[in-house]
């Protein structure tokens, strides 16, 4: 662990930011608690994405289920690809994430691109020990094991479900009705922000890989053929770039380029994901991310997801290490396919032409009569397999028999019974089976993130000091209020200063204890923006006075204006140098 990781973790528990949950029972990996100060920042946060990515978007948000049944995640694939390897060791029995061993021990990047076979060649090669007890590792398996945790629905055993390993199923599944809030119309967003839960192999580096954690995810749905992104809107933003092939070449590099710049270039190969990395770009710096420490990295090939054509993650760098705090993916229509296909639903828009068309439709309309006493209780089967033929190969019914599969086998049925006809009918729209735009934020990343980024030291009044430069919507207080003294009135007064402000919907902390210097030490090391003071001024003019964290400039604020001062500061619509 890194000096920045240890001394952000040191300050998390102390403060009540975030630490590791049920110690009174030894603790369990790849759980946390976020403390008062921790789940009022992730609050606010999750508030300042939903305001930009759901709110600013015109898109729409749910909250589904945190358990769904097993059907759902075999359409998905989760059952049978969502998979780690993992590695045990003969000796102590610790179980290791294998792709893990193999960048810690050796400097690869990326080993999770790697083929299992190959990560087991690479441990054996390298000589790599078992971390907790040092032995050899040399010819033990590299498995596959999968990451979601099963449960039971109702009594018994009969309604297998699991835990949700990612929000999005919520949104696929739920996507026929969906629609219908949308009218119907494309493009449209659904956005969730909700736990997800993954049975990490080897849970590490505090909120980097729990086994809870929280995701913040959009669901763009478009028209492939037809809707495009407005990226003139971020046409002209910045992105600190590091594409595929900037990885793999020997000399590569982080390159920037504007937005405009990567999609006429071919960099980001679908103006959609240039779109979001454009729009996330701003979000990251409204909320404290640093510029410096941040980039957009392009998966390589045997990265992507599944059902992903291309990928970007943004990354930010702590500790010394770049970790994925977003994924910008294109899911095409691989979920609302496979849905479709699993639950007979209809998974499409309908999409109207602009004036009706009339055009040739092969239908068939088979003699069940023959059918019946033919194929038995495969009829309906055989019926079935000659619509879809008819569909797709109508060629097919042009001599006197024509060859289907139904239920495993092939069966021979005379054209003459199939009631094959080539029909004019008149059509009005088609459907469509829209795509998926997904941009996919881990929020507890992004909040270990935002807290060392904002981890600062100076030297104030000759002593050192650490504070959080927390952006002030972010806070969890927007502001302390002390009283010089406890004592003759000051300590009254700051109290209904105090109330006054909570009644106009501010997070305060009154506090009397101590020195007033220690008391903004306090205060500063939690990333308070700004702090009151009741003086004896106070109780002659009613103004206080106000102090900004950063530079800790004070100016004197009339009382009656406070709240909406401090209101406006922590907007953005004001600072204190305005003062």
């Amino acid at each position: 662990m890194s000096d920045e990781t240890a001394a952000l973790d040191e300050l998390a528990r102390r403060r009540g930011f975030y630490f590791q949950a049920n110690s009174a029972y030894g603790g369990v990996a790849g759980f946390y608690v976020y403390g008062p100060q921790g789940a009022t920042l992730k609050a606010n946060l999750e508030e300042a994405w939903r305001d930009r990515f759901v709110r600013r978007e015109g898109h729409q948000e749910i909250e589904s289920p945190d358990i769904m049944p097993e059907v759902v995640f075999e359409a998905s694939g989760h059952l049978a690809g969502f998979d780690d390897m993992i590695l045990e060791c003969p000796e102590c029995g610790a179980s290791h994430r294998a792709d893990h061993l193999v960048e810690d021990g050796t400097g690869i990047e990326e080993a999770e691109s790697i083929p299992p076979e190959e990560v087991q060649e690479i441990v054996a090669d390298r000589g790599l020990t078992c971390p907790s007890c040092g032995a050899p590792l040399s010819g033990q398996p590299v498995e596959e094991f999968n990451l979601m945790f099963g449960t039971n629905i109702g009594p018994g055993s009969s309604s297998p479900g699991y835990l949700r390993p990612e929000t999005a199923q919520g949104m696929f599944v739920e996507f026929p009705r969906l629609k219908e809030y949308a009218r119907g119309q494309l493009p449209f967003g659904v956005a969730q922000i909700g736990k997800a839960y993954r049975n990490e192999i080897s849970p590490r580096r505090s909120l980097v890989r729990v086994r809870e954690f929280t995701q913040a995810e959009l669901e763009h749905f478009v028209d492939p053929e037809r809707d495009e992104p407005p990226i003139e809107r971020v046409a002209d933003v910045e992105l600190p770039l590091y594409p595929a092939d900037e990885q793999q070449a020997e000399d590569g590099g982080q390159v920037t380029m504007t937005v405009r710049e990567a999609v006429d270039r071919g960099v980001i190969g679908l103006p959609w994901i240039a779109y979001y990395l454009g729009v996330a770009k701003g979000w990251y710096e409204r909320i404290g991310v640093d510029m410096d420490r941040f980039r957009y990295r392009q998966h390589l090939a045997g990265e992507r997801a599944h059902y992903a054509a291309d990928c970007w993650d943004a990354e930010t760098e702590v500790g010394g290490n770049w970790i994925e705090v977003t994924g910008f993916a294109t899911r095409a229509d691989y979920d609302l396919r496979k849905h479709a296909e699993h639950s007979g639903e209809e998974f499409t828009v309908f999409r109207p032409y602009d004036e009706p068309i009339t055009v040739e439709r092969p239908t068939v309309d088979p003699d069940m009569s023959y059918l019946g006493p033919e194929f038995g209780g495969a009829a309906g089967d055989v019926a079935d397999a000659l619509e879809r033929l008819a569909e797709t190969d109508p060629d097919a019914f042009e001599g006197e028999t024509v060859t289907v599969e139904a239920d495993g086998e092939s069966d021979v049925v005379p054209v003459e019974v199939t009631g094959f006809a080539v029909e004019e009918v008149t059509e009005n729209g088609e459907h469509v089976r829209p795509h998926v735009i997904e941009p996919s934020f881990g929020v507890g990343r992004i909040v270990y993130t935002v807290l060392a980024h904002a981890c600062r030291e100076d030297t104030v009044d000759g002593e050192t000091r650490t504070y959080l430069a927390l952006p002030p919507e972010l806070a969890p207080t927007t502001v302390g209020v002390f009283p010089l003294m406890d004592k003759d009135g000051l300590g009254e007064r700051a109290r209904e200063i105090a109330a006054d402000l909570r009644r106009a919907g501010l997070s305060v902390a009154h506090d009397e204890s101590g020195a007033i210097g220690r008391r903004y030490r306090r205060q500063d090391e939690i990333g308070t923006p700004f702090c009151v003071t009741v003086d004896y001024d106070t109780l002659d003019d009613d103004t206080v006075t106000v102090r900004e964290r950063d530079t800790t400039a004070q100016v004197r604020v009339a009382a009656d204006d406070l709240a909406a001062t401090l209101a406006s500061l922590r907007a953005g619509d004001l600072a204190v140098d305005d003062l």
